[in-house]
């Protein structure tokens, strides 16, 4: 028998260069928000151990670190509906722009 080589050829491969495009940014409208200065006063009473991981980052997105500690957050749309989806782990008071 006859030993019989294949010859195998290494392909190069061309490297293409990418052209980096600038993007525009595009304007967006800021959604108007309430600006009268009302403050919401919050305090957590019910532990955040054990609690759905959303519901763990809206406490976080608040300011809310421990138990029994009091926060003042603005009256804005995104924080009332952080407010309002951990509710029952809340003590609310409205407070007028102190």
């Amino acid at each position: 028998m006859s030993n019989n080589k294949i010859d195998t050829k290494k392909v190069a491969t061309k490297k293409v260069a990418t052209k980096k495009v600038a993007t525009k940014k595009v304007a967006t409208k800021k959604v108007a928000t309430k600006k009268d200065g009302t403050k919401i006063k919050l305090t957590l009473v019910k532990s955040l151990s054990g609690r759905l991981k959303a519901h763990q980052a809206c406490a976080k997105g608040l300011g809310i670190k421990k138990i029994h500690r009091s926060i003042e957050v603005n009256n804005t749309p995104e924080n009332m509906g952080m407010i309002n989806k951990i509710n029952y782990l809340l003590k609310i008071e409205k407070n007028n722009g102190t």
